[in-house]
């Protein structure tokens, strides 16, 4: 089958209004899928639909909210969708006992309870059509604690499990499932809340690319050479104490502590 044939004729996007997500929507477009553009911001979604090639689907929607979850149930409908990218994402950032209780509940809501409600929403329909994928974008920040972005790094340690566990669980049912696992990305986010780029930054394009392309090779992939070699670095041969430290010397380039941001952040 081709690309679209696997995995289309419909993708979903969540967090699309920029960085990752929008590198995403332009790449399924670009392989002839129909994309649902799914984040908090209408204006956005609105011009990323325009310049795209394929028919799209613009659903402004909160996903920190059950109502905003089904806002996006409500708005695909009956259409196939193919495809689940799970971009969205909110970065408390700062010390924990300064931030706000909602802000580290919100982060938990967006970055584990959304990708949940979208698997049990989308997958059941794949696992029936025996084709379909489903990509949980992760972080080298979920690998091991990180001072100042906490709530953060163990929300994207639960997604890229996650995504590992359904990938065993519908790999004999044809559904690709993959835990992207990126570092620093150059996002609108990333740009604004660091004062210099770390070494290594990739592109939101690579990492949309490096994953499409991963998709139904294996259940994780982490994009960028640098990252790629930091990831084994940082779970297995560094002592646990070593790792937590050196990441937690990358966050200390933050300008925006107490910040959340709606898109990847520094550590990925």
């Amino acid at each position: 089958m081709s690309f679209a044939q696997k995995y289309g004729p419909w993708a979903l996007v969540a967090g699309a209004s920029e960085g990752i997500g929008a590198a995403f929507a332009a790449a399924l477009a670009a392989r002839g899928l129909s994309v649902a553009l799914v984040a908090r911001r209408a204006r956005p979604l609105a011009a990323l639909a325009e310049r795209l090639p394929t028919p799209s689907l613009v659903i402004p929607a909160d996903l920190s909210t059950v109502e905003g979850l089904e806002q996006v149930f409500e708005a695909t409908g009956d259409r196939e969708v193919g495809l689940v990218v799970c971009n969205a994402a909110y970065v408390p950032m700062g010390k924990f006992l300064d931030l706000d209780p909602a802000d580290t509940r919100r982060s938990v809501a967006v970055n584990c309870q959304a990708p949940l409600a979208l698997a049990h929403r989308y997958l059941p329909a794949m696992a029936q059509r025996r084709r379909g994928g489903f990509i949980v974008m992760s972080s080298l920040a979920g690998m091991q604690g990180v001072a100042a972005l906490t709530t953060y790094s163990a929300s994207k340690a639960y997604g890229a499990v996650l995504a590992e566990g359904l990938w065993a669980e519908l790999r004999p049912y044809g559904v690709d499932v993959l835990a992207c696992i990126a570092g620093a990305v150059s996002t609108p986010g990333y740009d604004s809340a660091m004062s210099a780029p770390a070494p290594g930054t990739v592109t939101p394009g690579l990492v949309a690319a490096t994953a499409l392309r991963a998709l139904g090779h294996g259940p994780r992939v982490v994009p960028g050479a640098l990252m790629r070699f930091s990831a084994p670095v940082l779970s297995r041969l560094l002592p646990r104490r070593a790792a937590i430290a050196l990441m937690g010397r990358s966050s200390q380039g933050l300008t925006r502590p107490n910040a959340g941001l709606t898109s990847e952040p520094p550590t990925g």
